[in-house]
């Protein structure tokens, strides 16, 4: 895994920007801690920070031309079937001089031009530079697994891994206020967008050619929901070997390798199938100690010792988390308030210490229906008596106490969210149970109201063709797994030089996911109903009737105490919020007695939010 920049100028203004190129590469150094490189002629600069998977010699470094130097490869990621293609780009007449999937990655664009992606299985951010025809191309992953950002103007287009890399090359920094609502709504940016003005994701599944100074952006991919298979037995063979061939192609590597094992079922059926391919698997988790309610490492050591893996258990207490805080949202260079960021980033910084490759369950409740939020999809759409219960409680439930903390008070929590979302048109339920604070609530939080939310909203859920549980799950896809879930890993295993690979994010699987019908995913209770049944006789049978738990992050706790003074100096401090013109001042004060009171709620996430923008803004709008 890597980290990538480039400047591609289209005038002698634009070439001015060449001078940062260094600069922007050394900011994506936790990326790639292995070596540095940068090169450029008088149209572009590409800079290259490597950490070395495959084929760790010198001649697989990057910037990588092919023989004749005509283009030159900058890439971040791995293609997994490269040795499939590899060979038939031999058998065109290709000679290689590496063994790396870098250099199949150069030559199938030469040979097969833009939609080579489509070949490819793995997860990467490329771009490759054609020096005869002075024109660049981008590509992205099919899932967004990996990130790629860039701003074009008159002058030139500017890209990199990260935004700290394109803020290093001295480019304009203001807030985008539509970013910041949906940020304060979900705790992140969308994907696509981004805090700041002028800078975007090239979207998951894209390429795009800039030439004579014009960016052309094209989808190459998209799932398809065709809902179609609905038998039990037929599925789960079909299903299994799916998953066996994407585990597989995720242990290539040239450097140790592991699987993250939290003892649910999605990162044990990974534990499985590895254990199989490889000897003596490392496997990782983390326990509570002073949170014993959501410890589970009990069922990560049955599956570790079922499948004889090497397993580590790192033991955490509220200490632990709350001491690393200022690294992880330093590394923020856009807000990201999803705050199981800080036990990720601590298992990936402990992990890094004897694996460089780690295996990751993540994907597998969007594609395979495993939150919460689908169970009451489902709920509202079936309506009857127990709705009408529900609805009718209304007024109750929004005078009871509510918090994540306690089992009674989340109950009061879900019945009140349950109530709001009763007859809403389906588009306004999905966004609201995506939300974790109100629009309501946001817009009086902020002084002005951006005139392109909802446009932008409906850009985002224009994939939610229908009320059917697969409609909602692509729509998970495109919105929480690529905004949060994937950014999160990204983002907390970047920071510690940490590869992580997601075997349910094969494409080859995830098309055929999205081929079955809803009752082989949900039922009543019951999540996951396909993987759970296909690998009930491999798994421990405990796995099947333990309770699942989140973890919850004791943030209210330390905004009481440990957090109150960076509190009241970055998110409660009048002049600084006066001075920025973004916050309603009234209603930060509101918040904060909300936060003292005996009846906090929920608003610990409002306040992790500003937290996190505030430190955000510090460190990034006031350099």
């Amino acid at each position: 895994m890597c980290g990538i920049t480039g400047v591609f100028s289209f005038n002698t203004v634009g070439r001015i920007h060449l001078i940062h190129l260094e600069a922007a590469t050394t900011a994506l150094e936790k990326r790639g801690p292995d070596v540095h490189q940068t090169w450029f002629d008088e149209t572009i600069g590409l800079g290259h920070r490597r950490l070395s998977i495959l084929d760790t010699s010198a001649q697989s470094n990057q910037p990588f031309f092919d023989a004749t130097e005509r283009y030159a490869l900058i890439y971040n990621g791995e293609v997994y079937n490269f040795q499939e293609l590899k060979q038939r780009l031999q058998n065109q007449g290709v000679n290689f001089r590496t063994t790396s999937d870098t250099e199949v990655v150069l030559y199938a664009y030469i040979k097969w031009g833009p939609e080579c992606v489509q070949e490819f299985n793995g997860f990467f951010s490329l771009a490759i530079y054609d020096r005869q025809e002075r024109s660049l191309y981008l590509a992205r992953d099919r899932f967004g697994i990996k990130p790629l950002l860039y701003t074009i103007d008159d002058d030139k287009l500017l890209f990199a891994s990260e935004i700290k890399s394109l803020l290093a090359y001295n480019i304009e920094r203001r807030i985008d206020l539509t970013s910041l609502y949906q940020y304060l709504e979900l705790t992140y940016v969308p994907d696509q967008y981004c805090m700041l003005q002028g800078i975007k994701k090239l979207p998951a599944g894209s390429y795009g050619i800039v030439s004579e100074g014009e960016l052309t952006v094209r989808q190459y991919y998209e799932t398809a929901v065709t809902d179609q298979v609905q038998d039990l037995d037929s599925t789960k063979g079909k299903l299994i070997d799916l998953m066996r061939t994407s585990v597989r192609r995720r242990l290539i590597s040239d450097v140790p390798l592991g699987a993250f094992l939290s003892g649910g079922i999605d990162s044990s059926i990974i534990v499985a199938l590895a254990s199989e391919m490889t000897s003596q698997l490392k496997t990782f988790s983390v326990g509570f100690e002073d949170n014993a309610y959501f410890d589970e490492t009990h069922y990560a050591e049955l599956v570790a010792k079922k499948f004889n893996t090497d397993h580590t258990v790192f033991r955490l207490k509220n200490a632990d988390l709350l001491d690393h805080v200022e690294d992880i949202v330093s590394y923020f260079d856009e807000p990201f308030a999803d705050s199981s960021a800080i036990p990720f980033y601590i298992l990936s910084k402990l992990t890094r210490n004897q694996i460089t490759v780690a295996l990751s369950g993540d994907g597998a409740d969007e594609v395979f229906s495993g939150y919460n939020k689908h169970q009451a999809w489902e709920m509202v759409k079936q309506g009857g008596l127990k709705n009408q219960l529900v609805g009718a409680g209304k007024p109750l439930w929004k005078l009871l106490p509510k918090s994540r903390y306690f089992k009674l008070t989340d109950l009061f929590r879900q019945l009140d969210k349950y109530a709001t979302v009763l007859g809403l048109p389906t588009e306004d339920r999905y966004w609201q149970m995506a939300a974790f604070v109100p629009a309501s609530r946001v817009a009086l939080l902020l002084k002005n109201q951006p005139e392109a939310l909802d446009s932008r909203r409906a850009a985002l859920l224009n994939v939610l063709r229908s009320p059917e549980l697969n409609d909602v799950l692509h729509t998970d896809m495109h919105l929480v797994l690529r905004g949060d879930m994937l950014r999160k890993a990204d983002l907390m295993s970047m920071a510690n030089g940490l590869e992580v690979r997601v075997p349910f994010l094969d494409h080859d699987l995830v098309d055929y996911a999205f081929t079955l019908g809803q009752d082989l995913k949900l039922q009543g209770n019951q999540r996951k109903i396909i993987l759970r049944e296909a690998f009930r006789d491999i798994l421990p049978r405990e796995l099947y009737s333990r309770p699942k738990h989140g973890f919850e992050v004791p943030v209210l706790n330390w905004f009481k105490k440990e957090l109150k003074s960076d509190l009241e100096k970055y998110v409660f401090h009048e002049e600084r919020v006066r001075s920025q013109g973004l916050f309603e001042w009234g209603e930060i004060k509101r918040i904060k007695r909300r936060l003292h009171s005996l009846d906090p709620g929920d608003v610990h996430i409002q306040v992790w939010s500003l937290y996190v923008f505030q430190k955000w803004y510090s460190r990034y709008m006031q350099a």
